[in-house]
């Protein structure tokens, strides 16, 4: 074949075609990642990243002693953090915890919806958006165009973290870092409260079968972690209670300033650990490495926890999954 090519005089073109170099094509994946917890599918969605300087947000450790840890980990600092949500098939219903961003923080943030359809499934078909706090990177998608982002999904909330944010005389109090949130807050509720389609709910309360609300207060006043549960299997979404695996893991004790109660926040976060630790479920967080499922282990000398991600699955028939 190859004289034959030689012959016909087609030897140089096939050497220029191989030779030529394909562009760069610089985008990621879409985001998602599913796994099957018992019967259920749970679909992580990637809203995108966002640049956190990890030495200025975290208190509780040094400048220097973060840039250590973070230069350990081979994380430049800022770090690229994701912000992640979760989607859960529970076979009869749909439900999503957290919106995203939406537009509030610009371009490298708000692409749920996108992902979600990347996923397979359309905003159209959530039957439950429900809220681990009302930070504006978990709410502003809840707005796409200035209507409602999911117009047949019921919104959840705890009662008091809603009842915190739609108060305006706490926002005078508010430290400027979450002050934004007030605004956003009321933007992106309103249109669900005009269309009757906001429930709160007050102490631990079962959404839809499998899956349960957990009010777990500190980083904001009405902060929720959801369970889900199917067939003996368990994932705990934490929202916001670990925002630094490299430093956080390692010592409960470090904090974010995006804390509303710094103590209370500590508090939940070496309990959330300890439990996970102790019970070997599956837990997934917003702003671990994307898609964020794994495992907590107390760390083998005794100091602080390790956070072991799961393994990656094609959820093959009969595989265990994140069983």
């Amino acid at each position: 074949m190859l004289a034959s090519a030689l012959a016909l005089g087609i030897g140089p073109m096939l050497t220029a075609g191989a030779a030529s170099a394909a562009p760069l094509v610089r985008a990621q994946a879409p985001g998602y990642y599913r796994l099957m917890l018992g019967d259920f599918e749970v679909t992580a969605l990637s809203d995108g990243t966002i640049d956190f300087p990890m030495d200025q947000l975290l208190i509780g450790a040094s400048p220097d002693t973060i840039r250590t840890q973070y230069r350990k980990a081979f994380q430049k600092l800022p770090v690229e953090s994701s912000m992640n949500q979760f989607l859960i098939n529970t076979g009869t219903r749909l439900v999503l915890v957290d919106a995203g961003a939406g537009k509030f923080y610009g371009p490298d943030l708000g692409h749920t919806i996108a992902s979600l359809r990347a996923a397979g499934y359309a905003p159209e078909q959530v039957d439950e958006v429900v809220i681990t706090h009302m930070h504006v990177d978990h709410i502003g998608g809840l707005l796409q165009n200035g209507q409602r982002a999911f117009p047949n999904a019921t919104l959840h909330v705890d009662k008091a973290e809603y009842d915190y944010w739609m108060n305006h005389a706490n926002e005078s109090g508010a430290s400027a870092a979450v002050r934004v949130s007030f605004d956003v807050a009321r933007k992106t509720f309103e249109p669900y409260v005009a269309a009757g389609k906001l429930q709160l709910f007050d102490g631990e309360t079962q959404i839809t079968p499998g899956v349960r609300a957990i009010p777990r207060p500190g980083h904001t006043p009405g902060h929720s972690f959801f369970a889900v549960e199917s067939k003996g299997a368990k994932l705990v979404l934490w929202g916001d209670v670990v925002h630094s695996a490299v430093m956080q893991f390692r010592d409960p004790s470090v904090r974010i300033v995006w804390d509303s109660d710094n103590r209370e926040a500590e508090r939940v976060r070496e309990a959330a650990f300890a439990d996970a630790a102790r019970q070997g479920y599956l837990i997934g967080a917003a702003h671990l490495s994307f898609p964020s499922f794994g495992h907590v282990a107390r760390a083998e000398d005794g100091s602080g926890y390790v956070y072991v991600p799961l393994s990656y699955t094609q959820n093959r028939p009969g595989a265990s999954g994140g069983n």
